[in-house]
């Protein structure tokens, strides 16, 4: 009796570990096969790992970006508002409201 009364404690675990074994097996059987996708996909995978590639050559090789040159300001501006350095522009004393 003790045994039916833990499982009966742990009925909603019990049921709930079936619903979800039978949601992952249901959906192994009906999703397609991985060597489907790859084939499918391959052109777009190729292309992604050359892309990839080349922006990693051009970063390896190009000018260190620590060198004397710095940004043009907007460009400094922009990345400062993207890194979360926003600061509001100040207010034109000239508004078209005047």
């Amino acid at each position: 009796m003790e045994i039916q009364q833990q499982v009966m404690k742990f009925r909603y675990h019990i049921i709930g570990a079936l619903l979800l074994l039978a949601v992952v097996v249901s959906f192994l059987h009906l999703a397609p096969k991985f060597l489907h996708i790859l084939a499918y996909f391959w052109p777009l995978f190729l292309s992604t790992a050359l892309f990839l590639a080349v922006v990693l050559f051009f970063a390896k090789t190009s000018a260190s970006t620590h060198s004397e040159t710095s940004l043009p300001k907007p460009a400094e501006d922009l990345l400062d508002y993207v890194a979360g350095g926003h600061h509001e522009p100040p207010m034109d004393t000239h508004s078209k409201s005047d």
